[in-house]
């Protein structure tokens, strides 16, 4: 008879103890990078920035530091810091990896230095005794096409951050740390920021301010531009290609005075001595569309004012960033205020900041006449039927949105209906047109979002610090309005899993969401801006016109059928793509003939069957209200 040992009774048996794995402590972190606090700083930066480099797209910064003992490690060296949270952003997206050639000097001596090894955003630098400042130099390797990043600088035109072109010290609060700044642009051209400059040929001096402020106030600078004033206080800076975008008729720009006057009215105050558009026109710098307090920085495609006609969803950019001088910069969620751009963000009162705003920005795009009110309804009907079929709200609440910017920071995501990115900007915009239709509804008409956005936004007129706030705030200013269950209403539509898109509000005010076989001039618009055709209504997928597949909605028909994004559809029954054959095929499946198309991933081709017989489907509004409705007088001229 035999036994079976194991191998520990064997060892044993041997004299050989079994050895025990080793198990290291983890090194602690130990934190050497001054925090930030509340005090005024020993002396002013100094910020030289050459913008000239259009050939290789290159930012050249020399920049003096005084040197202070509240931004010294324990080590006694002078703490440096990168931007990484930025405001606006929501997320820490500074491009430290597009910062190269660092050196520092003082009295004509190298400094050295080294990186924080876990914030490596931070630079150590040696200051000998008795340095009084230090000069940094360094290069911002600016993006030279679209897969390294956003390209900012052209043979046209340019975008000046100064986030990524400055230093600043840690342990003070940003606003407390003075600043001047001066930067070069190419020879003949025409610079523009919230930020007063005096020029002296190609060199702008910008007014003494403090780094908070700076960081605030971008610059955009080009060969063809025109300024165009809306208001004694807001004016149009349009920087473009070419002359020919720069053209702009009398009607159009009268719709962009009537924008600035319709935000005054609305909010009641102006938090801004003077606001300035930044607006670039352009095939070459890429777009953009971000906040600031006293401007904004905004970047469309050729044909805003000469293709007025195609050009609707373009100009929803202008009042939405508008609005964000009194909702993101001047009234500020608690936990997103940062006194630095170290200090990580919270961004839950996002579903306010761009919710809200993403809301105002329509109705000021309709009381302006910017976008005429039709397409305005036309616009609610995309976004409602979007997030109609939004997968993604079966697991994941509304509330958890807010944490995108953070989590993802708006890199390609594969199944965008499933992963639910970012709803805080849209369903936030439903949210707040069922608080209206609430408002008017327990009111018998006395009261509407208006009235909030007074309350909220349009105190301390001429303030343009920071006036934060917290949940609790939002819900004791509308019960001051109008009394109800706002906590409950907000929290219901804020953490519910599986709840359908809140489109009350529109049902409230008068109009209903429902699909039609033909698309609104809206959307066409929206399918030309975008090269493409949406069908998510119909098969659930998003085709450009070479039939690349650019997105799949969860679980819909084109899901089932097994396409995915990256997937190019060759053929439609037998016959090569184009996007009328798809949309003939999918008319025809309502009498029973099959969608069967051909897809292509690498060099697999597949043959796909797509079960649907439900015809186009596109949607739009439609008025169930009698007479005027709540939303004909939300979007009407104040």
């Amino acid at each position: 008879m035999f036994r079976t040992l194991s191998l520990t009774a064997l060892l044993l048996a041997s004299g050989t103890a079994l050895a025990e794995n080793t198990k290291p402590q983890p090194l602690p972190i130990v934190e050497t990078i001054p925090a930030a606090r509340d005090t005024p700083y020993p002396g002013t930066l100094k910020l030289e920035v050459d913008a000239t480099d259009l050939d290789r797209n290159v930012f050249r910064v020399v920049e003096t530091i005084p040197v202070a003992a509240g931004a010294r490690d324990p080590n006694g060296d002078m703490v440096l810091l990168f931007p990484k949270w930025l405001p606006g952003n929501h997320s820490p997206t500074g491009q430290i990896d597009k910062l190269a050639g660092l050196r520092f000097t003082a009295g004509g001596q190298t400094l050295a230095w080294k990186r924080d090894p876990v914030d490596m955003f931070a630079f150590h630098v040696r200051v000998p005794a008795g340095v009084k400042a230090i000069e940094a130099r360094f290069e911002y390797l600016s993006p030279t096409e679209s897969n390294q990043g956003r390209v900012v600088m052209t043979p046209a035109l340019l975008n000046l951050q100064w986030n990524l072109t400055s230093l600043y010290p840690a342990g003070y609060f940003t606003r407390q740390i003075p600043i001047e700044a001066r930067a070069r642009y190419p020879e003949g051209w025409t610079a523009a920021s919230g930020l007063p400059a005096t020029r002296e040929g190609a060199v702008y001096r910008y007014q003494r301010t403090d780094y908070e402020t700076l960081v605030d106030s971008p610059v955009f600078a080009g060969a063809h531009y025109k300024r165009v004033p809306l208001s004694p206080r807001v004016n149009l800076n349009i920087f473009a290609d070419n002359d020919k975008e720069l053209a702009a008729k009398d009607d159009q720009l009268a719709a962009h005075v009537r924008l600035a006057e319709q935000a005054v009215k609305t909010f009641g105050a102006q938090h801004y001595d003077t606001y300035e558009f930044l607006f670039a026109i352009s095939d070459e710098m890429a777009g953009i569309g971000l906040e600031h307090h006293r401007s904004s920085e905004n970047g469309v495609r050729s044909g805003y004012f000469t293709d007025w006609a195609t050009s609707t969803p373009a100009r929803n950019l202008l009042p939405h960033e508008f609005t964000h001088s009194w909702n993101g910069k001047f009234r500020r969620g608690a936990d997103l205020y940062t006194p630095d751009y170290r200090t990580p963000m919270r961004n839950s009162l996002l579903w306010v900041y761009e919710g809200q705003t993403q809301f105002w920005g329509y109705v000021l795009g309709a009381r302006s006449g910017l976008v005429s009110k039709q397409d305005t309804l036309d616009a609610y009907a995309s976004i409602m039927a979007s997030l109609d079929i939004q997968y993604g709200r079966q697991w994941r609440p509304l509330a958890d949105t807010t944490n995108e910017p953070i989590i993802s920071q708006r890199r390609p995501e594969p199944w965008r209906n499933w992963q639910r990115p970012e709803d805080y900007y849209n369903e936030g915009l439903l949210v707040w047109m069922e608080v209206d239709a609430i408002l008017r509804r327990e009111s018998k008409g006395a009261k509407s979002i208006d009235d909030f956005a007074r309350a909220f936004f349009g105190v301390r007129d001429g303030d343009w610090g920071e006036l934060t706030y917290r949940f609790e705030d939002v819900v004791s200013t509308l019960n001051a309005i109008q009394p109800y269950d706002w906590h409950k209403l907000l929290t219901e539509r804020l953490d519910a899993v599986g709840a359908p898109a809140p489109l009350k509000g529109f049902e409230g005010n008068g109009y209903r969401l429902i699909f039609t076989e033909e698309a609104t001039p809206f959307f066409k618009a929206g399918e030309k801006a975008g090269k493409n055709s949406n069908l998510s209504y119909s098969i659930g997928l998003t085709v450009s016109g070479s039939g690349d597949v650019t997105s799949v909605i969860w679980n819909g028909p084109a899901f089932k059928a097994g396409i995915d994004v990256g997937d190019s559809i060759e053929s439609v029954n037998g016959f090569a793509f184009s996007a009328d054959r798809l949309k003939e095929a999918i008319t025809a499946a309502k009498s029973g003939t099959p969608i069967v198309v051909t897809t292509k991933k690498g060099d697999r081709l597949t043959d796909r069957r797509i079960d649907y017989q439900g015809g186009l489907r596109y949607p739009r509004l439609e008025k169930i209200a009698q007479g005027e409705a709540g939303l004909d007088r939300l979007l009407a001229p104040r």
